[in-house]
């Protein structure tokens, strides 16, 4: 039986839960009493949100106010949630996963939202209970100052599909969701090649942008560092191979040719964060790649050299 969707926690509230969370705390305040929705934040950006709401800019909209029926740094203020949104970077996964179980059942939809391809995995290692659908998200977004999330550029579209655990789950309920909140989703039978299509071009460029402290123009102006990339996409294309993920044939070339896409000083987030000290997802990018690789056999010296740079 399909679970009914009441309650929603959009966990991680930066660029990317900001951007779908935000959209749906409207959708919902608006047209949709018997929902609720709660946005766990922290910090300055989870006190501005409390007082005024999150404020969301987008392509088509400026200052749109989204109000939750909750914002709190504390996952054990919620009641048992039907679906969760889980927008944290990948270093905080884990800890995010752990802390949500109390609230989760059986039948709760986690939709993981973050960069990498082993995050199914990574959620199942920690916790059976749920339903865990495998996802990646196109979208540029950021948080231009506490309480405020700007999204420019990117299709702003969720790909999604089913848990291999869970395949009679019936993703009706989510959809219609997602339609009236006006989020742009595609729902695939299999989103693996997805997942690993993008990640073939974050893990690249981002690795070797952050280890170089080159733009993306300035690597694709580089012979050297172009030829790099290329590197580092085809060692994580034999491994997809190895997993039996069929990429399209062209994907190297058609996943470079996206770098003449970005204009010349555009940075990867991974990069801004090497650059600001953050914290950072170097293994979701680099120590995924080199563990997939001595698992099966396969050489990742190419990313092991941009690793160790770091």
């Amino acid at each position: 039986m399909e679970p009914e969707i009441k309650h929603i926690c959009i966990y991680g509230v930066g660029g990317v839960g900001g951007f779908f969370g935000g959209k749906i705390a409207r959708h919902v305040a608006a047209a949709d009493a018997d929902k609720k929705v709660y946005f766990i934040a922290r910090g300055d950006h989870l006190g501005e949100i409390r007082k005024n709401g999150l404020i969301l800019n987008t392509d088509d909209e400026s200052g749109m106010v989204c109000r939750p029926a909750m914002a709190t740094d504390a996952i054990a203020d919620l009641p048992s949630v039907d679906l969760c949104l889980v927008c944290v970077k990948s270093y905080d996964l884990d800890g995010a996963i752990k802390s949500v179980i109390p609230v989760i059942s059986e039948n709760t939809i986690l939709l993981p939202l973050l960069n990498g391809v082993d995050m199914y995995e990574r959620i199942r290692g920690i916790t059976d209970r749920g339903i865990v659908l495998p996802a990646c998200v196109y979208i540029g977004t950021h948080i231009e100052r506490p309480g405020v999330v700007t999204q420019k550029g990117g299709s702003c579209t969720i790909l999604f599909g089913p848990d291999p655990k869970r395949a009679e789950f019936d993703p009706h309920g989510i959809a219609e969701l997602f339609d009236g909140s006006a989020v742009k989703y595609k729902w695939l039978p299999d989103p693996s090649r997805d997942i690993w299509e993008k990640f073939i071009f974050i893990a690249a460029f981002g690795l070797v942008t952050a280890a170089c402290r080159k733009s993306i123009g300035e690597v694709m102006h580089s012979e050297e560092l172009r030829s790099d990339v290329r590197a580092i996409m085809e060692e994580i294309q034999l491994i997809a191979v190895k997993k039996n993920i069929m990429l399209p044939d062209n994907i190297i070339d058609a996943s470079i040719k996206k770098g003449d896409n970005f204009p010349f000083i555009t940075k990867t987030s991974f990069q801004r964060d090497v650059e600001q000290s953050k914290k950072d997802e170097r293994d979701c990018f680099g120590g995924t790649v080199m563990r997939f690789g001595k698992s099966l056999g396969i050489s990742t010296e190419m990313t092991e050299r941009y690793y160790s740079m770091l």
